[in-house]
């Protein structure tokens, strides 16, 4: 496989607009379907996934081959996500400072829930309230199907760590799953 992504690489290098095309369509499902996951909005991933291929194009040069190319470029998706998501961050910060504590107070609408079931948008949107590191690790690992080694080595992480992150996601939906008020849950 190694070989393989080398081979495609050097290809894509050399400006073989094919072997480009065949990178593409090999990765943009998945590239696409973490950052959804993890920007939580379908018009922010596509023009993310269009910033990671171009990203991907640009550093080529500089894949050796250390781990499969798409690993490689899972970690260049999730670092672009994370740059992404702090910069989304500060902009909120910045944009509700000035809001004023009447608004933020008011209640808001309650959703019917089924009783004992959680939904995908329940679930979705506590996957979103998750700190970010344990966000990737756990998309990582549980919905994308990445073994440890794997999600370490895109996060730049130890493998302990991916563990750890997986874990405490999975704790903290717990969590975040179970403070439903008790008027939903009849």
């Amino acid at each position: 496989m190694r070989e393989a992504d080398l081979e495609l690489a050097r290809r894509c290098r050399e400006g073989d607009a094919a072997a480009f095309e065949a990178l593409y369509q090999a990765h943009v499902g998945r590239v696409y379907n973490l950052l959804t996951r993890m920007v939580g909005s379908v018009h922010d991933a596509e023009d993310l996934l269009q910033e990671v291929f171009i990203l991907v194009h640009k550093k080529l040069a500089g894949f050796r081959g250390d781990s499969s190319l798409a690993t490689w470029i899972y970690r260049l998706t999730v670092n672009l996500c994370l740059d992404h998501l702090r910069g989304r961050q500060v902009r909120m910060a910045r944009s509700t400072e000035s809001l004023d504590v009447e608004t933020a107070a008011e209640p808001s609408t309650i959703e019917p829930r089924i009783p004992t079931a959680i939904s995908r948008i329940d679930l979705e949107r506590a996957i979103q309230r998750l700190p970010n590191g344990y966000r990737a690790a756990f998309l990582l690992h549980d919905v994308e199907g990445l073994e440890h080694r794997e999600v370490a080595t895109i996060l730049g992480v130890s493998e302990g760590t991916s563990k750890s992150q997986v874990h405490k996601a999975r704790m903290k939906l717990r969590a975040l799953l179970a403070e439903r008020p008790l008027a939903e849950q009849v």
